[in-house]
């Protein structure tokens, strides 16, 4: 008796050091093999207990426990950006760290995702942000498209 509440500690330590659904499924398995201890079953018994019970756990539950617990990204509104035609008011140049661009009104640090140069006017997309730089690529609209 004493080795399956040793084993469910042991599981449910592990557990609670590791936060991820790693090994609950093990410690309901050794509960279900204390509760056949407790009824007086042979160890082999015991052990299939304890295998079963964790095995069918572990298919049926963690599926429906895995939803539950995902972890959904919530967009900012940063995440507007992305994907804006916005035009150039300074030169993007990585090597050199200068570049700017102008979305909804506001001057926003640019930098070129392909690590070209683009000169001001041009217009570009936002890929992607870095901090409080946007990472930026040309544009295949003209001009006349402006800001979204």
């Amino acid at each position: 008796m004493l080795f399956w509440i040793v084993v469910m500690i042991a599981f449910l330590g592990l557990e609670a050091a590791t936060v991820g659904l790693v090994s609950i499924w093990f410690a309901v398995g050794a509960c279900a093999a204390l509760i056949a201890t407790a009824l007086r079953a042979t160890f082999v018994i015991q052990v299939t207990v304890f295998l079963a019970v964790s095995g069918v756990v572990l298919v049926c539950v963690r599926p429906l426990a895995r939803r539950m617990i995902k972890v959904r990204k919530k967009p900012t509104n940063a995440d507007r950006l992305l994907g804006v035609i916005c035009p150039v008011t300074e030169d993007i140049d990585n090597i050199a760290g200068t570049g700017a661009v102008t979305v909804s009104g506001r001057e926003w640090t640019a930098r070129s995702l392909t690590g070209v140069n683009i000169a001001a006017g041009d217009f570009v997309r936002v890929s992607s942000i870095q901090g409080v730089k946007l990472i930026v690529e040309p544009a295949m609209e003209t001009a006349e498209a402006g800001e979204r």
